[in-house]
């Protein structure tokens, strides 16, 4: 079991425009869903009909990710703006 035991500590989480990101990912679902709208009787003849839904899917999840990113951001903020004193009662 040793040589699973990790020997040095792990790196701090890289924090980055994540709210943007994951925005900018849910758009871009939703811009390849509506792209391929106009063919659907062609994806529906070639049995790749799930590469409209995939789509949809992806732009309703990246919805739940957005707020999910909303709700996270903020509450970093606030962790952020209670001070030292404040987060060490957490």
């Amino acid at each position: 079991m040793e040589k699973w035991t990790p020997k040095h500590e792990a790196p701090e989480p890289l924090e980055g425009p994540v709210v943007a990101t994951i925005t900018g990912g849910t758009i871009l679902w939703f811009v390849l869903f509506l792209v391929q709208l106009p063919f659907y009787g062609w994806f529906d003849d070639h049995g790749h009909l799930w590469w409209v839904w995939t789509c949809l899917a992806g732009g309703g999840l990246g919805l739940i990710g957005i707020w999910y990113v909303r709700g996270r951001d903020a509450a970093l903020k606030r962790h952020a703006a209670a001070g030292p004193a404040e987060a060490e009662k957490l």
